[in-house]
């Protein structure tokens, strides 16, 4: 049976890669396209469908809002995937409720995976009304609720330093290593990964322009064009660091900067 499915992004370039991703999988029937949080409350009201590719992070009425709407209208909750650049916090809580996700850039494989799932669950009748709400619970108290550490333990010259998480101005994963540089340190993190680094920071200072960096909000002074309508983060550490911008990204930088 053909699973019926709606796209919803309020950027147009992502709503056409993932339509043209989907094309690959027979049993996907895109049947709708919204652009916002509203048409996804409307389409899903029309159509009720199967499946909805939902962007997390859209101005007015975000991915989240959309399922708070449904809830409160008792509208039937289709099974969801979030299309997200978000950050470490939303995609631990999509992972601890059983909620799916795929990040941007797009990965055809990933989407496959998030496919199979979505259709065994659809073939058992299992609603997600509940993972959903609670997904949206969680959201809502993880950044009240989250202690954040005051120190951050960087090896460097075969000395274990404590650096005060404010002053770390950005790390870089590179061959299972974390890179740090801070205020008046460069060394290396024993985190093995920048999920479980940013998952100790403030999400709200810390953020992941790329797959491969974390960067401090604070110390980015330039953003500068590159190519192919891409980006370059200069910071001001010692050496004038420049970290890239990852296509996905993009959305998120210029909401932060208000370019």
């Amino acid at each position: 049976m053909p699973i019926n499915t709606i796209i919803v992004d309020d950027e147009k370039p992502a709503r056409q890669e993932l339509a043209y991703l989907l094309k690959g999988f027979p049993e996907i029937n895109v049947i709708g396209q919204g652009r916002n949080g509203v048409d996804a409350v409307n389409l899903i009201k029309e159509h009720s469908p199967d499946l909805v590719f939902l962007d997390v992070q859209m101005p007015g009425l975000d991915g989240f809002g959309v399922l708070k709407k449904l809830v409160e209208r008792k509208t039937k909750v289709p099974h969801v995937i979030f299309a997200t650049a978000f950050d470490h916090y939303a995609v631990q809580a999509f992972d601890v409720n059983a909620v799916d996700y795929v990040l941007k850039p797009f990965d055809k494989a990933r989407i496959s995976k998030a496919i199979q799932r979505a259709r065994k669950e659809i073939e058992a009748q299992t609603s997600p009304t509940e993972r959903l709400e609670q997904l949206v619970s969680q959201l809502g108290s993880s950044k009240q609720g989250s202690a954040q550490p005051v120190k951050i333990l960087v090896k460097s010259q075969q000395r274990l330093l404590l650096v005060d998480a404010e002053d770390l101005i950005w790390a870089s994963i590179q061959d299972g290593a974390i890179t740090i540089m801070a205020k008046d340190v460069e060394g290396t993190s024993n985190y093995r990964t920048l999920d479980e680094l940013a998952a100790a920071l403030d999400s709200d200072t810390f953020w992941r322009p790329h797959r491969s960096f974390l960067v401090n909000i604070h110390y980015i002074k330039e953003v500068v064009p590159w190519f192919k309508a891409s980006y370059m983060l200069k910071v001001s550490d010692k050496k004038q660091t420049e970290i890239p911008v990852s296509r996905g990204q993009i959305k998120r930088m210029r909401e932060l900067f208000k370019i």
